[in-house]
């Protein structure tokens, strides 16, 4: 179940639209011994976020993958570039959160004017197995067909493939460019919620 409310921001993206989503665990009874999923949100991205974003990449990234810290200054670059380039009608960085901390990110910007680039998805350990990467995943595919795009685009930087099974089951294809997998979806073909 979800509820939607337009969230408060600040002046310099009042221009944009700003979405809140609440995820909540679906009703019904559970198995002995099973524990509800707790409760997640959507937000767009405020002030102070970009750097938690970074930070965490670059932890993140290190401890599970051995990676050194020029990831997190592409991070930073990535990151940098959006802010700069910002084009709201057409781009967006979405946070989950649970009990008001960040727990992960993910951004949708524009490739061309007919393929978006979802990039930075990253679940913290914690919110890993809860749905939330599907919720991020999913807001950028509705966000990019609202938005007029056909495609969408995902780099997959050589790192484990733990996303693989969660990409094509919204029929995300892997092509190779260069020396790292890029992956693909056709906006028509992406199953919303499956």
């Amino acid at each position: 179940m979800t509820k939607s409310r337009r969230c408060s921001t600040g002046s310099a993206m009042a221009s944009a639209q700003h979405w809140c989503m609440r995820w909540r665990p679906s009703r019904g009874t559970l198995e002995p011994g099973a524990r509800a999923r707790p409760a997640f949100l959507l937000r767009s991205h405020r002030p102070g976020d970009i750097g938690w974003i970074v930070s965490r990449h670059g932890a993140i990234y290190a401890q599970e993958f051995g990676w050194d810290i020029n990831f997190e200054a592409l991070v930073a670059e990535i990151t940098a570039q959006f802010i700069r380039n910002y084009d709201p009608s057409r781009e967006h960085c979405w946070i989950a959160e649970m009990d008001g901390e960040p727990v992960g990110s993910i951004f949708l910007v524009k490739g061309s004017e007919q393929v978006a680039k979802l990039r930075l998805l990253l679940l913290e350990k914690k919110a890993r197995g809860l749905g939330i990467g599907r919720a991020l995943t999913e807001q950028c595919i509705r966000f990019a067909r609202e938005t007029g795009y056909t495609s969408i685009t995902l780099w997959d930087p050589k790192h484990p493939a733990r996303g693989a099974r969660h990409l094509s089951a919204r029929r995300f294809s892997p092509h190779r460019r260069g020396a790292a997998p890029q992956f693909a979806v056709s906006i028509s073909s992406a199953r919303p919620g499956s």
